[in-house]
């Protein structure tokens, strides 16, 4: 005999997704403003049939117009509902969910995989790193009209090995607080695992920036930290000196968000997913630094049902 879930029965859901940022408010549900959680949280409900709005944890939150191409969120969803989603189908429930997830969103959202997720996973608290990009066109003669969404036209020639050894010079454990917006109770120490700049061959300049999290507006005033380097206006120098100032320098800019997309969140195996949420949470300063509780830009999403106020700087 089956037996029947208990009505408080719930199990965690991982999504894997991708979206174009263009036309939506940011990641953060909002009233009255469109946004991917709200998209997303709103077609769960639906293919659910929940009588709430079904909550989401992502990985990062992004802000207004950046794009994703390796977003992770989870939701804990009602056991009997996950367990009604094939009908009478001969599907799995994951299968049918994706199916049903793709009937209903918008054409900006994909949701490329749902599976239950192991124990002790959390989109944002398990994530060992993410990885973004940072599209710059500084060629206008070159520009792709088609990439205009995602790329970032700047108007001055730059020099992309010199924005690469000032990249390359910020790597490490460090106080990233010149190129944060600080959150009350918020560190903004973060270990930056690899920032680096390349042409490709269309000329287009592209950013690799990883790091175990980030915190408001750091890549995009990273990216902005380098430029005037590319442009021969500051030393390789500058922007570690910037860094090591600890505040917020006027010469460096926070660039435009289109350029930028989440590409990748790595997890550890299973058996450290837990242990990993366990040590994001845990206090974080630099060695011989005082101790501030984590959390900052990659810290959980508002619930769809709670959510409100300005929406976030992106990374």
């Amino acid at each position: 005999m089956v037996e029947t879930p208990a009505p408080g029965d719930t199990l965690r859901v991982r999504f894997d997704l991708a979206y174009d940022g263009t036309d939506f408010s940011g990641w953060a549900a909002q009233p009255r403003l469109r946004t991917v959680e709200g998209e997303l949280s709103a077609a769960l409900t639906t293919v659910l049939r929940a009588p709430d709005p079904v909550r989401l944890t992502v990985a990062g939150r992004t802000d207004a117009g950046v794009h994703a191409r390796g977003q992770v969120a989870h939701a804990d969803v009602a056991l009997q509902a996950w367990q009604s989603l094939p009908g009478r189908s001969d599907r799995a429930p994951a299968e049918a969910a994706l199916s049903r997830l793709r009937g209903v969103l918008p054409p900006d959202v994909v949701v490329h995989s749902v599976r239950v997720a192991p124990e002790g996973f959390d989109a944002r608290f398990s994530a060992l790193r993410r990885r973004y990009l940072y599209r710059l066109c500084d060629d206008p003669t070159s520009a792709d009209p088609l990439r205009r969404r995602d790329t970032v036209l700047h108007k001055r020639t730059l020099d992309a090995a010199a924005m690469d050894e000032a990249a390359r010079r910020m790597v490490g454990l460090h106080d990233f607080a010149a190129f944060c917006r600080r959150r009350e109770g918020a560190t903004t120490v973060r270990t930056l695992l690899e920032y680096s700049w390349l042409r490709l061959d269309d000329g287009t300049l592209v950013a690799t920036v990883v790091a175990d999290a980030f915190c408001h507006s750091m890549v995009r005033a990273l990216v902005g930290a380098v430029v005037p380097v590319g442009e021969g206006r500051r030393d390789a120098a500058w922007p570690t000196e910037v860094m090591a100032a600890g505040r917020r320098d006027p010469a460096v800019g926070v660039m435009p968000p289109h350029g930028l997309s989440l590409e990748q969140v790595v997890y550890p195996d299973d058996a450290g997913l837990a242990a990993r949420a366990a040590e994001s949470r845990a206090v974080r300063s630099l060695p011989g630094g005082p101790g501030e509780a984590e959390g900052g830009r990659d810290a959980p999403a508002q619930a769809v049902s709670g959510s409100g106020g300005p929406t976030t700087s992106s990374p």
